[in-house]
This record gives structure tokens, C-alpha cells and sequence, in this order.
């Protein structure tokens, strides 16, 4: 009976690992796509620190690929030492991404502030040429999210650029996919988008933040599942004098 249960808690380690270097190329995976989608709203939201959980989560997925070698490697030799390194760095691993949740959960709080205190300037500093970096952000959030201005579409009526060009129009980026004539004039407000960008980026982000908690908690979870086991696995091995033997080789007198 006591060989039965050892031998299944090794098997579901095994598979354990086996996940953990799933779970290693997932959680890269979200790291890169936090990091990838910042530099698209980057002018939104200038406070670089929130990048720091996807720094770690990387450094975790990273970690992840040799803790499931370690695993494995030990489960299959039986290594006492072995196992307890993975049970210890399993731990720490585990820490490290309860840290994670809680920064994200910190910093999903001030996207709202810091979006808030960012748009105003970056809207400001629109001019319409391409190779402006603001007005190319301010025109890629606008197609990409479906919205125009900070508010609405009026709020560009108090922007230099407004001002400057004396056409009554918005920037095309404002015009609906479906509006195939459109030049964003305000004569025609229909063919724009009415929702403001400053909601719909704060949610983007919300969101973004959102994938980093929830892939630290479900890994978070295998983690302990995957101590659990180990430390069961050490634990008879320590106990059970029918393990001692199935590992020398012995026999009963």
C-alpha cells in the first residue's frame, strides 16, 4: 500500500514537471505580451515601474524550464538532496509569484491616475505628421480601440491642433471602419467614434494586468501541488522501510 501511494505521487510529479516547462513558455509568453503591448501605450502611462511583474513573471517562466529539469531529474534518480532543492526552490518560486499578484493588483490600481495625468499632455502635443511619435499613439489607440478623443470626439476641439488647421475636423483615425467617406469632419458626427480613449485605455491596461495576476495564481497553484507531492515523496522515503528496500534492491529477511 505504502509503495502504491509513493509510486503515484511520483507519477503525478513527473507530470508536474512536465507542466512546469509548459508553464515556464506560458508564462514568457504573458511576460511579452505586457511588454509588447506597453510600448503601444506607453505615452498613456509613463510610470515604468509597472512593467516590474512582468520582468519577474519572465524570470519565473525562465526558472520554471530548470526547476521542471531538476524535478525530473531527481524524482527519477530518487535523490533525497534532489528533491528537497525542489521542494526549497519550488518555495521561493512560489513567494516570488504572491509577490507578483500583489504588485499587479498595486499597480492595476494607478493605471487610472496615471493614464488620467498622462493623456491630457500627450493629445496636447498632437500635430497629425507621421513620424511624431504622440500623434502616431494617439492614432493607433484610436483605430485600434474604436474611440476618439479623451472623452469624446469634442474634446479635440480644445487642442492647438484643432485650432491650427481651422477645418472643423478631427483626425481620421476618429472615423468609423464603416464610414467609408469619412474625413472626420464634425459635420458629421455619426461617421465618428463616440467613446472616448481615456476609459478604453485604462481597460486595455486593467486588463494586460489582469493576465499577469491570474497566470502567477494558476502557476501558483501547480507550485503547491507540485511541493505537496514532493514532500510526500521525501517523506516515505524516510518512513516506509519497504521504499528503502524498493530503492536498494533488498529484500525482507
Amino acid at each position: 500500500m505504502g509503495q502504491c501511494g509513493i509510486t503515484s505521487s511520483k507519477t503525478v510529479l513527473v507530470f508536474l514537471n512536465l507542466i512546469f516547462w509548459g508553464a515556464a513558455g506560458i508564462l514568457c509568453y504573458v511576460g511579452a505580451y505586457v511588454f509588447i503591448t506597453y510600448d503601444d501605450y506607453d505615452h498613456f502611462f509613463e510610470d515604468v515601474y509597472t512593467l516590474i511583474p512582468a520582468v519577474v513573471i519572465i524570470a519565473v517562466g525562465a526558472l520554471l524550464f530548470i526547476i521542471g529539469l531538476i524535478g525530473c531529474c531527481a524524482t527519477i534518480r530518487e535523490s533525497r538532496c534532489g528533491l528537497a532543492t525542489f521542494v526549497i526552490i519550488l518555495l521561493l518560486v512560489f513567494v516570488t509569484e504572491v509577490v507578483v499578484v500583489v504588485l499587479g493588483y498595486v499597480y492595476r490600481a494607478k493605471v487610472e491616475n496615471e493614464v488620467d495625468r498622462s493623456i491630457q499632455k500627450v493629445y496636447k502635443t498632437y500635430n497629425g505628421t507621421n513620424p511624431d511619435a504622440a500623434s502616431r499613439a494617439i492614432d493607433y489607440v484610436q483605430r485600434q480601440l474604436h474611440c476618439c478623443g479623451i472623452h469624446n470626439y469634442s474634446d479635440w476641439e480644445n487642442t492647438d491642433w484643432f485650432k491650427e488647421t481651422k477645418n472643423q475636423s478631427v483626425p481620421r483615425s476618429c472615423c468609423r471602419e464603416t464610414a467609408s467617406n469619412c474625413n472626420g469632419s464634425l459635420a458629421h458626427p455619426s461617421d465618428l467614434y463616440a467613446e472616448g480613449c481615456e476609459a478604453l485605455v485604462v481597460k486595455k491596461l486593467q486588463e494586460i494586468m489582469m493576465h499577469v495576476i491570474w497566470a502567477a495564481l494558476a502557476f501558483a497553484a501547480i507550485q503547491l501541488l507540485g511541493m505537496l507531492c514532493a514532500c510526500i515523496v521525501l517523506c516515505r522515503r524516510s518512513r516506509d522501510p519497504a521504499y528503502e528496500l524498493l530503492i536498494t534492491g533488498g529484500t525482507y529477511a
